[in-house]
């Protein structure tokens, strides 16, 4: 007997909540569940990898951001469908997934947080709070996530732990030299990378103002910033007042991350909060070492003098030192990337992720 199971999330970019929901939903055994996934704004390329997984796939198309008509839809594509269970994906999800799917008469609910959403106020936690009430089970990615729940008011009984997971990066098509070349720099440089949204949880002004640091004592990094979002344009201003366009580079939204990321010689990541990012896994996954912020999440995942380097948040000279000390040493860096490629395969696989959404929709179905 198998048991309907409906995700909803507002989008279905690649994101770091979206990658994961994809995985989940396609690595869960068919003969126990059967997966349906809902988008309550639109779709985008994870749509098609889903679909292609067998996986049906519905977009709603909200429009606001308080849209009536919406939540009427999806509450109605919900009663139509008879999930047995339902799990809503990060805050927009929670709300109107929540609320459409209790009305809609299903009788097991989970939400999902993903991040130390430090950016909610009184209103989202009011309603995070109530919300609760009626969910069985909340997943936080990450030990943090959950402290920070707990803090604000979320039953630590209803959060439950279930840590992202990766799967093993493939080798790169094309060497760094035909990258280089792709990329219009100069063969034999150290790639840097930084992967995310471009908006202030990032704070990407940091990482160039970092890489105009670097650009005082050596001539041979160039910073690759992958991404796309709101202040992109901001950040290209300031990054001409620095003077350093020539060593830093915004190549825009990407699918083939994972085809760049083995010719890293580092990742960067400068957030000033996180869930458990999945880019972090991924540079470990492909052998690369992270200098990163010591905040939740990043913690949980890079080691410090291990896997890579940890500092506080808008240390622009320790994210420059710790990079420094990493390119000026080859044995450091393969011995950081080996050690994170093993962390990754051992305790964050999908498999691991997987099995343990399982386990969680068996007990609570019964």
């Amino acid at each position: 007997m198998t048991r309907r199971v409906l995700h909803v999330i507002s989008t279905l970019t690649r994101g770091g909540a979206e990658k994961q929901l994809a995985l989940l939903a396609a690595g869960l055994p068919r003969n126990e569940f059967d997966v349906h996934v809902c988008a309550i704004s639109r779709g985008g390329p994870l749509e098609e990898d889903l679909r292609a997984a067998g996986i049906p796939v519905t977009v709603i198309g909200k429009q606001w951001k308080y849209d009536p008509l919406a939540w009427w839809q999806l509450r109605r594509h919900i009663a139509r469908l008879k999930p047995d269970l339902v799990q809503t994906w990060m805050f927009t999800a929670n709300a109107y997934g929540r609320t459409a799917a209790r009305w809609a008469g299903v009788k097991h609910i989970v939400a999902s947080e993903r991040c130390v959403d430090s950016w909610k106020g009184w209103l989202q936690l009011a309603i995070d709070r109530k919300l609760a009430r009626r969910t069985d089970a909340i997943i936080a990615n990450s030990r943090g996530v959950k402290e920070f729940y707990v803090a604000n008011g979320i039953p630590a009984e209803k959060l439950v732990v279930i840590e992202n997971g990766i799967l093993p990066a493939s080798p790169s098509d094309i060497t760094h030299d035909q990258l280089c070349d792709e990329l219009g720099v100069p063969r034999g440089v150290h790639l840097v990378g930084a992967v995310g949204r471009l908006w202030h949880q990032k704070r990407i002004k940091d990482l160039i103002w970092a890489a105009d640091l670097l650009k005082v004592i050596r001539d041979d990094v160039h910073l690759l910033i992958v991404g796309e979002g709101p202040l992109r344009e901001n950040l290209e201003e300031f990054r001409d007042a620095c003077q350093i366009q020539d060593k830093v580079h915004f190549l825009g939204p990407r699918n083939d991350v994972m085809r760049l990321m083995p010719h890293f010689a580092l990742l960067w990541l400068a957030s000033d909060y996180e869930g458990l990012p999945n880019v972090v896994m991924e540079a470990m996954s492909a052998g690369v070492p992270v200098v990163a912020t010591d905040i939740p999440g990043t913690r949980d995942l890079v080691i410090h003098g291990e896997t890579g380097f940890l500092t506080s948040v808008g240390d622009r000279a320790n994210l420059a030192r710790f990079a420094h000390k990493l390119l000026e040493d080859p044995t450091m860096r393969a011995k950081f990337g080996m050690a994170g490629r093993a962390r990754v395969d051992t305790e964050f696989s999908v498999e691991r992720m997987v099995t343990a959404h399982a386990q969680l929709y068996r007990r609570l179905l019964g």
